[in-house]
């Protein structure tokens, strides 16, 4: 019986929650990483843990495409990452694209990383009390998988709220160093792999995945639209949020 841990996870985040998760569930894991192209078949004996960011409230357009690649009626565990403002119809959406491809989610995790854009929010999550909470919830999650259940209600509008994400595209500075890890990181292609500091602006999808690879901090958002969100909705970011389980 495979067990598969696929994540679309561009600064590392999601990639962390996901990894705390499948090691407290006890099984071997086979990594499926949606930061590129996926085909992958399953069975009605399979396990897919599933996770994603939430991009303003959403799945990234990219990740569901990336998904569509999914296919057969493995049970599914979906798991959400959001910066510590809100989730909203993530999951929701994420439940009917894998549904759609033939899956059958079984549970839902709702937890938090550090914001990709406003890194002072969720800072260091998640940490070791997120760890301890999230292991203490792969074992709700093995008991209905023993049990065999696949009932599971999300929460979440449908429709969804309207795909929005802030037009943060990263620019190089002077202090690039040429390597090509950004471009060779961005899931879309669109940092020129010659020339770094060229980016197509119609295929970047705001993720983040370059200014992450970076080794020395060369790429980055503009800092006036990062303050100007921050001073927007940083109020938002504030209280500490918890991890939810929907089982």
């Amino acid at each position: 019986m495979p067990n598969y841990c696929i994540t679309f996870s561009p600064t590392g985040g999601t990639n962390r929650v996901a990894d705390i998760l499948c090691g407290a569930l006890h099984s071997e894991w086979n990594r499926v990483d949606l930061m590129g192209e996926v085909t992958l078949e399953t069975t009605q004996n399979d396990i897919c843990l599933i996770a994603v960011p939430s991009f303003g409230g959403r799945v990234a357009d990219l990740a569901v495409q990336r998904l569509k690649g999914i296919t057969g009626s493995a049970r599914a565990i979906l798991v959400c990452v959001y910066g510590n403002r809100a989730y909203e119809d993530t999951l929701a959406e994420l439940y009917d694209v894998v549904s759609a491809q033939g899956l059958r989610p079984v549970a839902a995790v709702a937890a938090i990383a550090e914001h990709s854009i406003m890194h002072a929010y969720g800072v260091g999550r998640p940490d070791e009390a997120d760890a301890r909470h999230l292991a203490d919830l792969a074992g709700y999650i093995a008991t209905k998988l023993r049990k065999g259940t696949t009932d599971l209600t999300v929460p979440g509008n449908r429709p969804y709220k309207d795909y929005k994400v802030a037009p943060m595209i990263p620019q190089t500075s002077a202090g690039c160093i040429g390597c090509g890890k950004c471009a060779q990181r961005c899931p879309t292609g669109a940092i020129n792999i010659v020339d770094v500091t060229l980016t197509d602006t119609a295929k970047c999808i705001c993720c983040m995945a370059c200014t992450s690879a970076c080794p020395v901090g060369a790429r980055n958002p503009d800092p006036k639209v990062v303050e100007f969100l921050v001073q927007r909705i940083g109020f938002m970011l504030i209280d500490r949020k918890e991890i939810e389980l929907f089982i």
